[in-house]
């Protein structure tokens, strides 16, 4: 089989070149035909060498995602499904803000966690996605955009990526750690590591290889204060428990881009989202884990058997948060009317 040139970071794709006889210029040459201009097709690539075309013609591909379908919501927001086999499909979700434009992405086919208020969790786990298949995800919807913004040559369409789409993207760390390189390599995308997130629901090891390998942004999924409720929400929590979570979320931020941890809370009605939980939290994080809060409203599937919790008693529990000094925002629900919100990404398609 061909190789799948999104498969390789910079290094990957330098060594790739190397074993056909090629210096490394070559090979930064080829990484921004494909990832900068959106090239797929060698014989585009006017300054690449005759000889390095014909040698790739044999072995190499540029090999992005068959397509299913793209939804357009009233809000702007853009979710492609994307066919990866054998009855398994991903999606990636684009978000137009007034000064940025967001790519979800996803890292596996299904995921394996199991959160309950989660409708991909809720469907199971296919398989890891390969790197190429990651980054094939930013790869297509960067040029598509570009096209569709009518953006001049340069113009970048896609500024901030999150791995927030299906899966736990630690759980694919061999797969991830190349994808994030290409993502933030000045020869492919040149995104900031601010600019790049992470999320996770508390994979405390990885946080912690992470930290030494490409230290970006950290979200994590975290849903509840207290272990005992947590271990209701998100299973993993009997395993990495609480506190042991943010130990990792401390030893990460001297390495990280940013000075602070995004803690993600989904607010479930009745459950986690009283003000006694609130003052909970604001006791567990306060002068141990600079943090802010992102309040995320519920997206409800049927099997959840879970509600949304009423506007009113989010900007309490946010209030809460507030007056003790932590930066809260709350989520704006983004093309929930295609089912690309957070929450709602299922690739239940044979």
């Amino acid at each position: 089989m061909t190789a799948n040139l999104l498969d390789f970071d910079l290094e990957g794709l330098a060594a790739f070149c190397g074993s056909l006889g090629e210096k490394r210029f070559r090979a930064v040459q080829l990484y921004r035909w494909m990832h900068q201009k959106g090239q797929a097709d060698f014989e585009q690539m006017s300054d690449l060498a005759k000889s390095l075309r014909s040698k790739l013609a044999g072995v190499a591909e540029v090999r992005g995602l068959p397509v299913i379908s793209e939804h357009v919501s009233a809000d702007g927001t853009v979710k492609w499904l994307f066919d990866v086999g054998a009855g398994n499909a991903v999606e990636a979700v684009f978000i137009p803000e007034v000064d940025r434009g967001t790519l979800c992405v996803s890292s596996q086919a299904g995921c394996a966690v199991g959160c309950r208020f989660c409708s991909t969790g809720h469907q199971g786990f296919s398989r890891n996605l390969s790197t190429g298949e990651i980054v094939a995800q930013l790869w297509f919807a960067e040029h598509r955009m570009r096209k569709q913004l009518g953006l001049a040559a340069g113009e970048r369409a896609i500024d901030n990526v999150v791995m927030m789409g299906m899966g736990e993207p630690l759980q694919n760390y061999d797969a991830l750690v190349p994808a994030l390189r290409t993502m933030l390599s000045d020869h492919a995308y040149g995104l900031s590591r601010r600019r790049v997130t992470v999320s996770t629901s508390g994979l405390t090891r990885m946080i912690d290889r992470l930290r030494e390998d490409c230290p970006v942004a950290l979200a994590v999924s975290l849903h509840a204060p207290n272990d005992a409720l947590r271990d209701a929400l998100v299973p993993l929590n009997r395993k990495h428990p609480i506190d042991e979570l943010l130990d990792a979320c401390v030893r990460y931020l001297p390495a990280a881009p940013r000075d602070f941890i995004t803690f993600e809370y989904c607010m479930l009605d009745g459950v986690n989202d009283t003000p006694e939980l609130a003052q909970q939290l604001v006791r567990l994080v306060q002068g141990r884990v600079p943090c802010k809060f992102n309040l995320i409203p519920f997206n409800p599937f049927p099997a959840s058997g879970l509600t949304r919790s009423p506007h009113e008693r989010v900007l309490a529990f946010a209030r809460v948060l507030q007056d003790a000094g932590i930066v809260t925002t709350i989520r704006k629900t983004r093309g929930d009317d295609i089912d690309a919100a957070c929450g709602q990404l299922a690739g239940e398609v044979q």
